[in-house]
């Protein structure tokens, strides 16, 4: 065995210390991964930290969202010089002030925290015991009320379990096809024939027909850009389940469109989440919803049934693409569909006006816009959906 050998002296126990922060980070990490890490690191050396980090990528990272945590997370468990006064404010319980750098994600900052506990078996039964009451009636509702931005990652994946058992029960319309009811402007003559011949011809009563009612079929864009990184994954899980058994059609747009249909086929929300992942290949970069649109309609156009079709649209409205091309697919769409509806996370922000390029121009040609921002928001939506789509 070779002096400096991954597998002798304390180079596999700073691999499998680093595998083990990015599992409590939320990457889905298993003993075979963490194995195979420590004998990568044997093959490729430790003289290229570039060499390192791409092949402990390889072997440790499975899903597109989770490429920045394990960035930010190398950089500090390696000591990156430009994050080094950051790790320590993470090592020195009673540093006051955070050190100025590059702003780092909670489910990194709170990896790292709990790694810093081992060594302090008094400190980590407190955050325990912190923990636990997270699940009392009080914090419960000021989880209800905080924004998705600013959970940390065991709050985040409290409030997406939430998020999955709230209901969207979504207004429905008269259909076009008509069935026999007691209601109706029409008379219904088989119907009447039918019980005339029982009566020995005599006509008793003149059933009518009504239109049966049918829920409207739903177009859902999910921005999943960088800015709508906590937002996405979080609302995803929302729709798989609020919308079960609707008719719908759901894509998530950054750069480029996603056809997110497949992966809602699937009955468990994680199966789901994880299909998608696989799926999205533009995840947290830039946000072009002119491009997006247009890739919709080029391909999926046919999709949309008649003018019924309610689209829910969900962004900040922080698009780099063209104006220009922005308004001429919202013109399109608006003519195509029934409602375009905006569901914006930054109506959180009190003031907040769409002032910004691509949110102006969307602001003119929605018929609303809702805030989605934290659990409280995501119940009342159903409410807000029906007043808007009744008045639209």
């Amino acid at each position: 065995m070779r002096l400096g050998d991954a597998r002798s002296g304390k180079l596999s126990d700073n691999i499998t210390g680093f595998a083990r922060a990015l599992r409590r980070a939320g990457l889905p990490i298993d003993p075979s991964r963490i194995g195979l890490a420590i004998e990568s690191t044997g093959l490729i050396g430790i003289e290229r930290k570039d060499d390192l980090s791409a092949a402990l990528k390889a072997c440790l990272v499975s899903r597109q969202e989770d490429l920045i945590v394990f960035d930010q997370m190398f950089s500090a468990f390696f000591r990156d010089p430009e994050l080094t006064r950051q790790l320590l404010s993470q090592l020195l319980p009673k540093a006051s002030t955070a050190t100025p750098g590059v702003p780092r994600k909670s489910r990194v900052q709170e990896a790292l925290a709990a790694k810093n506990q081992k060594n302090d078996p008094v400190k980590a039964k407190e955050d325990e015991l912190k923990f636990d009451a997270a699940m009392s009636t009080s914090d419960r509702q000021r989880l209800q009320q905080a924004d998705f931005q600013s959970l940390s990652a065991s709050e985040f994946k409290l409030v997406e379990k939430l998020a999955r058992q709230v209901k969207l029960p979504l207004p429905k319309i008269q259909g076009r096809r008509t069935h026999h009811g007691g209601r109706g402007d029409r008379i219904h003559w088989a119907k009447t024939m039918q019980m005339a011949a029982r009566q020995d011809g005599d006509i008793l009563s003149l059933p009518r027909m009504q239109r049966k009612l049918q829920p409207l079929p739903l177009l859902i864009l999910v921005d999943i850009s960088g800015s709508m990184e906590r937002y996405a994954r979080l609302l995803l899980a929302f729709l798989h389940q609020a919308t079960r058994g609707a008719p719908r059609q759901i894509y998530a747009f950054g750069t480029d469109l996603t056809d997110l249909n497949h992966a809602f086929k699937l009955r468990d929300t994680d199966d789901m989440l994880s299909e998608a992942s696989r799926q999205i290949q533009d995840f947290a970069g830039g946000t072009q919803l002119g491009k997006s649109l247009a890739q919709f309609r080029g391909n999926f156009a046919k999709k949309l049934t008649g003018r019924r079709t309610v689209v829910l649209l969900i962004s900040d409205g922080l698009d780099t693409g063209t104006a220009e091309t922005l308004d001429s697919e919202l013109v399109w769409l608006k003519r195509h569909t029934r409602s375009l509806l905006w569901l914006n996370p930054l109506l959180r922000f009190d003031g907040y006006a769409p002032i910004a390029t691509g949110a102006s121009v969307l602001n003119r040609h929605v018929d609303g816009m809702l805030a989605i921002h934290n659990l409280s928001r995501l119940e009342e939506l159903a409410q807000a959906l029906t007043k808007l789509l009744k008045t639209n």
